[in-house]
């Protein structure tokens, strides 16, 4: 379909698309069985520019949207969705820092995140804190002109490998979610270390690990944003990047549905290519269907919030369930099409299953995104009956 893409949109995609098939498609099976940390495809990313996209023009970035953002993760999640999420968790962990950071924290790490130097990572995650974002313990002390942290992040994405870190972490207790507040860690900062790196059905060559603060001491303007703003910069942070999810799903969906219909017209039985029976087709029609629902979906809502609109987080939230759910579905009917074979390691499509599933769990689980669909609904309608008093 015509999407009306820009000119400059497209390169970016194609460029995307270029180093997906290069530099990752020949070595994902070997990097998802080694459970390597795709450091060379995410080096060559960064001589593309491909993190600059997301950083300002002022910090030394390109200065897209998150519409740019998405085209990029759509093409290297086709190929690989764990070098595609550890692409991500650099954005991800940057974004507090440009939605809620100082000048002085802005100029100081986003130049080096654009240029891939370093890569960033978003630390929220506790053992009693998932989907419920406020149930956090790690908690920030204030001893002079430093912060003290101590606490332990739980599945943090990029954990031991990248340099720059967003953490949140309780500044007051008696506030519950108001009393949490960002900061920013380095690799190396004194009292932080890293836990065990965890073993996963996917996303296996994306690096999950523990961080852990034990009398961390951290400078008093590596703060971001205001004392008690954080749990609101967190929501903030999750209604820019959730379309991120989307990308990554509909990126799978694509590579999903290529390999199927590719088999589906090599694979002969009874005589005929199995693509020419209804029971086969069909499926691939609604893959396909369900593949291009969620790419139209995810365009229209990162050209929403590109637009400056306010009213996000229900669009954010819609994306991400649609497209995850899709994913799954779509992943999971790859597999079927291509019967034994798919079930095999010979054939990316069982990789693609496994890698399908965490689409629907992390940045919010798909029962949190339906809870947060549900409540602006339940806002929306309420303020037009009152219009109608």
């Amino acid at each position: 379909m015509e999407y009306f893409l820009t000119e400059e949109q497209l390169m970016m995609k194609e460029l995307a698309a270029q180093i997906a098939n290069e530099k990752v498609k020949p070595i994902r099976a070997e990097l998802d069985e080694k459970e390597e940390f795709p450091r060379e495809a995410l080096k060559a990313m960064a001589e593309a520019d491909l993190y600059a996209i997301f950083v300002p023009e002022e910090y030394g970035g390109l200065g897209g949207g998150i519409l740019e953002i998405c085209l990029v993760l759509e093409e290297l999640s086709r190929v690989c969705l764990g070098t595609s999420t550890s692409y991500a968790a650099s954005g991800l962990g940057a974004m507090p820092i440009m939605l809620g950071g100082s000048e002085e924290l802005k100029a100081r790490y986003l130049p080096q995140i654009a240029t891939g130097e370093k890569l960033g990572a978003y630390a929220l995650t506790e053992s009693s804190a998932g989907s419920d974002a406020a149930g956090i313990r790690t908690t920030a002390v204030k001893d002079g002109d430093h912060w003290v942290l101590n606490g332990t992040k739980q599945w943090i994405t990029n954990g031991g490998e990248a340099e720059i870190y967003t953490v949140i972490a309780l500044t007051d207790r008696g506030k519950g979610a108001r009393g949490a507040t960002f900061f920013v860690v380095e690799d190396g900062d004194p009292g932080f270390s890293y836990g065990k790196k965890e073993e996963k059905m996917g996303l296996r060559c994306s690096a999950t690990r523990e961080l852990i603060f034990n009398d961390c001491r951290i400078p008093e303007d590596r703060m971001v944003g205001r004392k008690g703003s954080g749990f609101i910069l967190a929501m903030r942070t999750f209604n820019q990047t959730r379309p991120g999810i989307g990308a990554k799903s509909v990126g799978l969906c694509q590579g999903a549905l290529d390999v199927a219909v590719e088999y589906a017209r090599q694979r002969v039985q009874f005589g005929k290519p199995i693509i020419s029976f209804q029971a086969v087709s069909h499926m691939l029609a609604d893959m396909a269907t369900l593949t291009e629902a969620s790419r139209a979906l995810l365009y229209a809502v990162c050209r929403h919030i590109d637009a400056g609109n306010k009213n996000i987080s229900k669009y954010s939230a819609m994306c991400k369930v649609f497209t995850s759910d899709a994913a799954m579905k779509v992943t999971t009917d790859a597999v079927q099409v291509l019967g034994g074979y798919g079930y095999m390691k010979d054939y990316p499509v069982e990789k693609m299953m496994r890698d399908a599933k965490v689409l629907q769990i992390y940045e919010g689980t798909n029962q949190i995104q339906r809870n947060i669909i549900g409540q602006e609904l339940n806002k929306e309608y309420g303020r037009i009956k009152e219009s109608f008093l």
